[in-house]
């Protein structure tokens, strides 16, 4: 009897063992199906719970992961296409230098949306010069212009607008594949409807501007200077830089975001405030250098440091009332950007020597540095363009570096977003 009692035992316990390994080789084949279907769906539906937690199947994982590197990638193009789109703002603000300092700007005398007809015969070429002998321009100074020499400006007139056209069409065919392809987040999709209101806002004041040198009733005798309105020039060139600005502010979103420090030591958030000031000094110093270009006032005084034999000239308030000094006085427009220009650089270096002495996030200290060379770099080319009487390839210079000093306080600026409290 108890021979059959062991036996019996001994049954069942083969016959559990031989249940539970066909337990495991069905799990098993289940496994090894639904791996091979790859469908994230499928797995989280035939989930079993085991021990009162779900079974992650490694398709979860996988597909998880192709996920997170698909978004990754279409963050960097986005961050990519806004980077190109702030060099083609770059080189608008470049090319319409070139384009103010060899005075092309008034020789295309109309304006289309989708850009005006290229002359090809010769009849062409001599229609459009005839249009051009219609405005101040050529009647109050340029009498003498031959068709060759009309036709190199208007090809510079021409190379601007058509580069500006070029911004336009490289913004907004992939902001809208971007858009419907769901690559925005909603600040995205709210920035990206501002930057295309400022260009479209920036080519009307672009025409705006070139405008006011066409209008005969602002130039009423030979004497005066036929040119764009200052007001209108530097308006014109705020609107391009606060579009760089932003074009390249998102791009380091996307390509290189602020590093979040573990700790903030004391007096760092001083730092970032200073950075921001001297960020709002850059700006301001160009503004005040497209004042300096509308006024041709860099030929006024040409000596460093002093104006003349004079700290401070004379002529400085002559005009009234006095606040239109402040724009419409050259004399006094040189003087502002030469004070505004030693401030920023002294506000630079202050930042400089603070943020030696403070814990900042590695790349902050690399944008302080470069900031720093910047701004030294651009005070030297102005001096260097005042005393050489305001040549092309010099000024161009120093309009670039002042775009390129304003990228590095953006950058330092960037680097520092996170750094909002002292940690005590």
């Amino acid at each position: 009897m108890l021979w059959t009692l062991s036996s019996r035992l001994l049954c069942v316990n083969s016959c559990k063992g031989t249940f539970k390994s066909l337990i495991k080789v069905h799990n098993a084949t289940f496994s090894s199906i639904t791996f091979k279907q790859g469908s994230v769906k499928n797995v989280c539906k035939q989930s079993i719970l085991q021990f009162g937690k779900p079974i992650v199947r490694p398709t979860e994982t996988l597909a998880a992961n192709a996920i997170a590197t698909s978004s990754v990638k279409a963050q960097k193009i986005v961050g990519y296409w806004l980077l190109g789109c702030s060099g083609m703002v770059f080189g608008a603000v470049v090319l319409g230098g070139v384009t103010r300092l060899t005075e092309s700007g008034l020789s295309m005398v109309t304006w289309k949306l989708l850009g005006e007809k290229l002359p090809i015969s010769q009849i062409e070429w001599e229609k459009e010069f005839e249009r051009y002998k219609e405005f101040p321009e050529y009647k109050m100074k340029n009498s003498s212009m031959t068709l060759e020499e009309f036709k190199w400006i208007w090809w510079m007139e021409y190379a601007h607008r058509t580069w500006g056209r070029c911004i336009g069409g490289f913004f907004l065919l992939p902001a809208t594949y971007f858009w419907f392809k769901g690559w925005f987040n909603p600040i995205m999709k709210k920035r990206v409807a501002v930057f295309a209101a400022l260009i479209a806002a920036q080519g009307l004041m672009g025409w705006y501007m070139v405008k006011s040198g066409l209008e005969e009733e602002r130039f009423q005798s030979q004497s005066e200077v036929v040119r764009v309105s200052q007001y209108r020039l530097a308006s014109h060139l705020s609107l391009a830089f606060i579009l760089y600005t932003g074009f390249l502010w998102s791009a380091l979103d996307n390509l290189i975001p602020a590093q979040k420090p573990a700790s903030l030591a004391p007096g760092v958030r001083q730092i970032r405030m200073l950075a921001h000031s001297c960020k709002g000094l850059a700006f301001l110093t160009a503004i005040s250098g497209a004042f300096v270009a509308g006024l041709d006032a860099g030929l006024v005084y040409n000596s460093f440091p002093k104006m003349g034999d004079d700290w401070i000239p004379k002529e400085i308030l002559s005009l009234k009332p006095v606040m239109s000094n402040f724009t419409e006085n050259p004399v006094t427009v040189q003087f502002d950007h030469r004070i505004l220009g030693t401030a920023t650089v002294c506000a630079i270096s202050v930042l400089w020597l603070l943020s030696r002495k403070r814990q900042l996030p590695p790349r902050a200290h690399t944008a302080a540095n470069a900031l720093t060379a910047m701004a030294w770099l651009q005070v030297t080319l102005g001096i260097t363009t005042l005393l050489h009487y305001v040549p092309v390839s010099l000024a161009a210079l120093h309009q670039s570096g002042s775009l390129i000093l304003l990228s590095f306080a953006v950058w330092l600026s960037h680097e520092l977003k996170h750094v909002k409290r002292i940690v005590k």
